[in-house]
C-alpha cells in the first residue's frame, strides 16, 4: 500500500483552474489563500501536440506568483514525463530517460 505524503515545496505540480487552464509549475508554498509557484507554464495545443507556453507573458518568467485558491479546481503532482519536460524547458537541462 502506498502512502500519500502530499505535495511538498519544490515539487513540479499541475494546477487546473476554474477557467479551464492547466498550469505546470514548481510549488513554492500553499496556504488557505493561495498557491505560490515559480516559472508557471500553461498547456496549449500545437500542430505537433501538447506544448508549454508562459502562463503570464508580461511578467518576469522567473517571478514567483500566487494563484488565488478560489480559482483552483485541482492541485496534483505532475507525472514524471511531463515534469521532466517542464524541467528541461525551464532550466535548459536535458534529462536522461
Amino acid at each position: 500500500m502506498l502512502i500519500n505524503k502530499g505535495i511538498t515545496p519544490g515539487e513540479v505540480v499541475t494546477i487546473k483552474t476554474t477557467a479551464g487552464e492547466e498550469i505546470v509549475a514548481r510549488l513554492v508554498e500553499e496556504n488557505q489563500v493561495g498557491i505560490k509557484v515559480s516559472k508557471p507554464l500553461c498547456l496549449t495545443a500545437t500542430k505537433d501536440g501538447i506544448g508549454l507556453v508562459p502562463f503570464l507573458f508580461t511578467t518576469d518568467p522567473d517571478a514567483e506568483i500566487t494563484i488565488n485558491r478560489d480559482c483552483v479546481m485541482v492541485l496534483a503532482p505532475t507525472i514524471k514525463d511531463a515534469a521532466d519536460t517542464y524541467v528541461e524547458k525551464t532550466t535548459g537541462i536535458k534529462l536522461a530517460s
